[in-house]
């Protein structure tokens, strides 16, 4: 059974929009976050005045699509306060320090080249970063404390909602038969496409089919779902089939059929898991 974690959120303006600070009980990392109009009180913040990592979030003016641009500083404020002169797109800066004061350069460094391994790895969010830059090399202990360290920063940035860090799913196609009967499967017009719950909604698995055409009666905000999923490449043209080069999130099993097929649809009553029963069926038996 998995343990629990508590975590400790200060909000330091006594609102969820200004500087927080949250950490993991019995961590020796922390994090602030600070929107952008507040860099410049960061100055009376002494843990943003050591070596670290930080995160800049805001969103892509072209596509509109969240983007984030990873970075390690030995003073962070100080960058943080540089960045606002040089990049125009965030809105929102995290950054991550020790309280021991034992994170080094070459730490630092290894956590950066990593962070942005993983965020290219979980594909949620598109990446500023114009050079991906290799990773530290660290004594093995080190490289395992980095690791842990990271472990716990996935923890708090999620909670602070960032989820760019997290896999889109957890699923292992080389493990024994029992996942699988946890996996959904839709099947209309000579279409298969299968699928998995998750704790933010429906991801549809890599290999999954779709129709190649969308009917009038899909709304506008599916239609420009389904397109911008063509125009990544996360679906892709096969003989008269759409194919997923990548498993997809979905909010929702409705928006994941109405996308796949190009109809408005019940997710609920599509999706079906090995033993032949809906979606519906399965969360009425809950």
């Amino acid at each position: 059974m998995a343990r629990g974690t508590q975590l400790k959120i200060y909000l330091a303006n006594g609102t969820v929009t200004g500087i927080r600070h949250a950490e993991i009980v019995n961590w020796t990392g922390q994090a602030i976050a600070v929107p952008r109009i507040h860099v410049k009180d960061l100055t009376d913040w002494e843990e943003t005045q050591r070596p670290g990592v930080y995160f800049l979030f805001g969103f892509d003016s072209d596509t509109g699509k969240n983007l984030v641009y990873i970075g390690e500083a030995e003073h962070i404020q100080r960058r943080l306060q540089q960045h606002i002169a040089a990049k125009d797109f965030w809105n929102e800066a995290i950054c991550f320090t020790n309280k021991d004061e034992n994170l080094t350069k070459a730490h630092v460094k290894y956590l950066e080249a990593r962070l942005i391994e993983i965020v290219m790895s979980s594909n949620r969010y598109a990446l500023d970063n114009d050079k991906r830059p290799p990773t530290a090399s660290l004594p093995r202990g080190d490289r395992d404390a980095m690791e842990t360290f990271i472990d716990s920063i996935r923890v708090v940035i999620g909670s602070l909602g960032h989820k760019l860090l997290e896999p889109k799913v957890i699923f292992d196609p080389q493990e024994t038969e029992a996942p699988q009967k946890s996996l959904l499967k839709l099947k209309v017009k000579k279409i298969d496409a299968t699928a998995k719950l998750t704790d933010e909604g429906i991801v549809v698995l890599k290999n999954s089919q779709a129709l190649p055409e969308i009917q009038k009666s899909l709304s506008i905000g599916y239609t420009n779902l389904r397109a911008n999923l063509i125009e990544k490449g996360l679906l892709v043209e096969n003989d008269d089939k759409l194919i997923a080069t990548d498993d997809i999130l979905f909010t929702s099993a409705s928006q994941a059929s109405a996308v796949l097929l190009g109809y408005p649809c019940s997710g609920p009553e599509y999706w079906r898991d090995a033993q032949g029963r809906s979606l519906k069926e399965i969360e009425m038996a809950i």
